[in-house]
């Protein structure tokens, strides 16, 4: 059994087949918390449990589409018939379409906002009542630093500027029940973002970016894990986190 600053705890986190999910269930996972990872992609899924029992910390792995609300409210459930609590929802999930809005077709804008802000809202909705209940829980969100320094692609940073304004209003509205709420606004990170892109789009938003050293998903899972591992009485509201060359 792995002990550490999280050992007894209980965090789901979704977007956990890649990128910064998975960076952060195998750091929540270090620190002793047992996971719950979600994703679509079930063989990754797979891959990351047996990494994190590798390391001692026990794992759940939860094959989920987040757009959908009867899938994302199971899932929150699944985790209460399992170990009856939930102390950490960390709501990872997201894409993006780094274009102007003039080259984003209405299916990848409608993707953005189904994933960025209907996957966050429905499994927080539904992991809330149990959190008041146990009178404390944190609740993480992966924004974007575009939602809070607008750049020219409409709908991701609309989506990500959202997913902002939910966490602050959110944080105030449940803290008063020992819920703590953070959120996380990465600049340009090394993930599979790009990847998932039309080609055009993709060698916009490479050549944009250029040399420049980029954050790694290890570098925000570190600030989660630093938010996540505050005293009940701190709440980490917001973290912005830019590679150094960024302007």
């Amino acid at each position: 059994m792995q002990t550490g600053k999280l050992s007894g705890k209980i965090a789901l986190v979704t977007g956990a087949s890649s990128g910064i999910g998975e960076a952060t269930a195998l750091a929540l996972a270090a620190e002793g918390a047992t996971l719950v990872i979600a994703a679509r992609r079930t063989e990754r899924l797979d891959d990351l449990a047996r990494r994190i029992r590798e390391t001692g910390s026990a794992a759940l792995p939860i094959a989920v589409d987040v757009t959908d609300e009867t899938q994302a409210t199971a899932m929150v459930e699944r985790v209460q018939q399992e170990y009856g609590r939930l102390d950490m929802l960390l709501a990872v999930a997201g894409v993006g379409v780094a274009a102007p809005f003039r080259n984003t077709t209405p299916e990848e804008y409608r993707r953005m906002v189904d994933v960025n802000i209907l996957g966050l809202l429905y499994p927080i909705h539904a992991a809330l009542p149990s959190m008041q209940r146990q009178g404390a829980g944190h609740i993480v969100v992966v924004s974007s630093g575009t939602g809070r320094y607008i750049h020219p692609s409409v709908v991701y940073s609309g989506t990500k500027h959202a997913v902002s304004a939910m966490a602050e209003s959110l944080r105030r509205e449940i803290g008063k029940d020992g819920i703590r709420v953070t959120c996380i606004e990465p600049g340009a990170v090394k993930t599979e973002f790009t990847q998932n892109m039309r080609a055009d789009v993709r060698q916009a938003v490479e050549q944009r970016l250029g040399d420049m050293e980029q954050l790694e998903s290890e570098d925000i899972a570190a600030a989660i894990l630093y938010a996540v591992t505050q005293p009940p009485r701190v709440n980490v509201n917001i973290l912005t986190l830019y590679p150094t060359e960024q302007a």
